[in-house]
């Protein structure tokens, strides 16, 4: 059905005339118990109640992403043969460049000045997201380099340093 595009939600049903609106009924409940507005909701698709994008699914899909990660890089670094010159750097935990740079096998490849100016470069090339304007109107002098250390890009293009 969702290959389809005809999954039983708020979009598809007031498409076919059974439904009043198309906002995401999760939303909307977990505004309601918040106690805020739920005007503007997000249309109801099968698309958006799968991302972290709905507000009551957003802690279970997130989950979902991180088992699914966890369990793939796990199965990656158990199969690498020692002779590798690759290296998981974070086993651990999950982490991005500021917390990356502040390793002593970091600095070693080259400064935190000299990634940020090479960083600053490659980050001016990836659009400002809707859901970032305020902060790049805010301070655009140094919103991109902010951005890359805290990895705020959600899948825009990868960093290639």
């Amino acid at each position: 059905m969702a290959v389809a595009g005809n999954t039983p939600t708020a979009r598809f049903l007031t498409k076919i005339g059974k439904m009043q609106s198309a906002g995401c009924r999760l939303c909307r409940i977990a505004r309601e118990a918040r106690g805020e507005s739920t005007d503007g909701l997000a249309d109801e698709t099968h698309r958006h109640i799968n991302s972290a994008g709905c507000e009551r699914m957003a802690s279970t899909v997130t989950a979902a992403h991180h088992s699914i990660w966890r369990h793939l890089y796990d199965s990656m670094h158990a199969a690498q043969k020692p002779k590798s010159k690759l290296k998981f750097v974070t086993l651990d935990k999950e982490t991005n460049m500021s917390t990356l740079w502040r390793r002593e096998e970091f600095l070693r490849i080259c400064s935190k000045e000299e990634l940020v100016e090479k960083a600053q470069d490659i980050e001016v090339t990836i659009p400002v997201k809707k859901s970032q304007e305020a902060r790049y109107n805010l301070d655009p002098g140094s919103f991109f380099v902010n951005r890359f250390w805290a990895g705020d890009r959600m899948g825009s293009q990868s960093m290639r340093l």
